[in-house]
């Protein structure tokens, strides 16, 4: 009988236990409504690119004699940077020079044969001869001179004719050797300079005050002329202005929108674990670009670089802020809880509810998939409730 009795009253308290409600939060569902900074941003990700970056390439062909600056370098515009081999040009500047001087000596023979023709064409003596001619025929038919006599009055006259029309034949050939004897000074003095030009191509120089970031050939290699094959021809240098530098990065569509030109940004380079570096959006592309289904827009953001610091090629990640608040009440992004009316709730500890818990209206401010600004309704140090 006592037994029994009293494995009633176990039954009885363990069901009184049972149907207690639990008050007590399990200590890991619970967080703290803390002070700090929250921002909410968009990531670019992509490479360090210099602001100016120039791919040298040469207007002469020749072989490289001589390197004068290496990669890392600064350079600065018009400074020297590679020689060519010089020999065969030299001496095309030569024989240039030589024809030249050739067209020239041509022209003054043909300018004087020309002057001396026109003197002969224009026969001083003609007119002498021909009075001689009618004074003889007149002398003749008073019989007072042989008949040789007459004649040769005659031939004489005739001679200095054909002289006359020969001498003008041979001044139009030879005004015609002078015209050609210019343009032959013309296309010799054409040579010459492109020769001379030519010449100084063979001595590269810098275009822009900057920094060398790839030397491409060696002494000895063949270098071809830009002016023959273009965009084919040999890359002697690639030189960067690295003053100011830019990541190139790509935004989804769907933030692209949040993003505007002067905006803020904080780049994060593998290179400097721990430290970033300040910059700003300079340029957002008005056409994106669709791969497997993602539209994205490209975004330059522009850093100041007087150091040097950040290198071309560097991986970079640019974080665009859209917002930032600094000091302010954040939770984990996870404690908010929304309903279907757009209200925001938190749920707090409290021994006194059936749960161990009660909801707490708050207001929301910034959000960034880690943490939440809570702008209302619980204070600093209370304890909230994780789902």
């Amino acid at each position: 009988m006592g037994g029994s009795a009293a494995a009633l009253v176990l039954v009885v308290v363990g069901a009184t236990a049972a149907l207690r409600p639990n008050r007590t939060v399990d200590p890991d569902k619970l967080s703290t409504v803390e002070r700090g900074d929250i921002a909410r941003s968009v990531v670019a990700t992509g490479k360090i690119e210099p602001l100016t970056k120039v791919e040298v390439k040469s207007k002469a062909s020749g072989i490289v004699e001589k390197i004068l600056i290496d990669e890392g370098q600064r350079v600065e515009a018009g400074q020297v940077l590679v020689e060519l081999d010089k020999e065969q040009l030299r001496s095309a500047v030569a024989e240039s020079m030589a024809n030249l001087e050739a067209a020239r000596s041509a022209l003054e023979a043909a300018e004087a044969a020309y002057q001396k023709n026109l003197v002969d064409a224009q026969g001083p003596d003609l007119p002498f001869l021909g009075k001689d001619m009618e004074r003889a025929h007149d002398l003749y038919k008073q019989g007072l001179i042989a008949l040789n006599v007459m004649q040769d009055a005659e031939k004489n006259y005739q001679l200095a004719l054909n002289h006359q029309v020969s001498a003008e034949r041979n001044a139009d050939m030879a005004k015609a050797q002078v015209s050609e004897a210019k343009a032959q000074i013309a296309q010799s003095k054409a040579a010459l300079d492109n020769a001379e030009e030519n010449l100084r191509y063979a001595t590269i120089t810098s275009p822009i005050d900057g920094e060398v970031l790839s030397k491409d050939v060696e002494v000895g290699d063949a270098v071809s002329s830009i002016l023959v094959l273009g965009s084919q021809a040999t890359l002697v240098m690639t030189l960067g202005d690295t003053s100011e530098v830019y990541v190139k990065g790509r935004v989804d569509e769907s933030d692209i929108g949040k993003v505007y030109l002067g905006q803020t940004a904080r780049i994060v380079v593998e290179s400097f674990q721990g430290k970033t570096f300040q910059g700003r959006v300079t340029k957002i592309s008005p056409l994106g670009v669709e791969k497997d289904n993602v539209t994205t827009f490209e975004v330059r953001v522009s850093i100041e670089n007087p150091a040097g610091e950040l290198r071309a090629n560097m991986s970079a990640n640019a974080e665009i802020l859209l917002e930032e608040d600094k000091h302010v009440l954040v939770v984990p992004e996870g404690a908010p809880i929304f309903d279907k009316d757009h209200n925001v709730w938190v749920e707090v500890p409290d021994r006194k509810a059936d749960t161990g818990r009660r909801r707490v209206q708050v207001k929301v401010g910034i959000t960034n998939g880690v943490k939440a600004e809570i702008l209302a309704g619980v204070e600093e140090g209370q304890r909230v409730v994780l789902p």
